[in-house]
């Protein structure tokens, strides 16, 4: 995030470099740095000569440096975005020799999502030299609620701890995605509001009580009435509560209260580290640690990737969501 923002600065203050090469499995800061290029390095006038987008299973490398070697029409640079570049993977390195000696006057922004660029090869090198290489490396799911609350702080607003987890549990680490929620919230909110659990109830639709959060603390705890009610609600609302997406989601929590088992230092910090959690979560763990023994938790294991199973239709004999979650819930409690 920091590395985005330098970026954003530079250019801000003047600083333009001739080649921007984004790459990593995060979508969202590639695209919010292309925008930014996009919108902000040309004027409404400049663009409509010295601006072009293309994509990159549309064109070839060749193609690619013929435009960026085209001179601007009455402005001081044209910029070239190249779109879904990754689908150049296979003769990306041929670009080596325009990034050799770039057009200055061309600010070449190639937006290469899901891939890395290999360190060890001349393209990478050349263009740490001439250009800007940003990695937009994806979020653990403990970094996301961090990123969520600076996310919203810059923008005049906080969000409760719970309110973070329960939007990080419903939405995964799908920055894009997170964004787009919280950009509906701002739009009903005034600013200085501290967003809660109510307020992603009300407006994106997540039930503050029973969602897989929740779902996954009564289980941990072993309160079988409280889990009981929650996947009664998930069997009358199926759409909004994916039977399968319960199934990855527990699987994930005994995994790691596997792995939980297995340590040696049990304080919250070694936890939170080892498990690549958030610190808040680390009580849930030390409660399910209790009500579930190793030899336990590997039975789990096995009856939820068995459940994952017939949730895809595998030896499921036409079962509903109600019956495999019920299914479910007995065979772990």
């Amino acid at each position: 995030m920091d590395e985005a923002i330098q970026i954003v600065n530079d250019i801000r203050k003047g600083i333009i470099r001739p080649i921007y090469f984004l790459f990593g499995e995060e979508p969202y800061y590639i695209d919010k740095i292309s925008d930014f290029i996009t919108n902000e390095v040309l004027t409404e006038e400049e663009k409509g000569f010295n601006q072009m987008v293309l994509y990159g299973k549309d064109v070839s490398i060749d193609d690619l440096v013929s435009n960026a070697k085209r001179y601007p029409m009455m402005s001081e640079r044209q910029v070239v975005i190249v779109k879904e570049a990754q689908h150049l993977s296979r003769t990306i390195e041929n670009l080596s020799g325009y990034a050799e000696n770039p057009q200055e006057t061309t600010v070449l922004v190639l937006c290469y999502k899901y891939k890395k660029l290999d360190k060890r090869k001349k393209l990478y090198k050349i263009i740490q030299k001439n250009g800007v290489i940003f990695e937009s490396k994806k979020l653990y799911e403990n970094q996301v609620s961090e990123w969520l609350r600076k996310n919203l702080l810059s923008s005049g607003y906080s969000i409760s701890h719970k309110a973070a987890i329960l939007l990080v549990e419903y939405l995964g680490t799908d920055l894009s995605r997170i964004n787009n929620e919280l950009e509906k919230l701002k739009l009903v909110l005034p600013k200085q509001t501290e967003i809660t659990p109510k307020h992603i109830e009300e407006h994106i639709g997540i039930s503050k009580d029973y969602n897989n959060f929740e779902l996954k603390k009564a289980i941990g705890e072993r309160n079988v009435v409280k889990a009981t009610k929650i996947i009664t609600y998930f069997a009358q609302n199926p759409k909004d509560n994916p039977f399968v997406l319960t199934v990855t989601l527990l699987h994930s929590f005994f995994s790691q209260l596997l792995q939980y088992h297995g340590l040696k230092d049990h304080s919250p910090k070694s936890v939170a580290s080892a498990l690549r959690i958030n610190p808040y979560f680390v009580s849930e763990f030390q409660t399910a640690a209790r009500n579930y023994p190793m030899k336990r938790v590997s039975k789990i294991i096995s009856s939820l990737r068995e459940m994952d199973l017939k949730g895809k239709g595998v030896g499921a004999n036409s079962q509903t969501q109600s019956d495999l979650l019920k299914e479910l819930l007995v065979k772990i409690i």
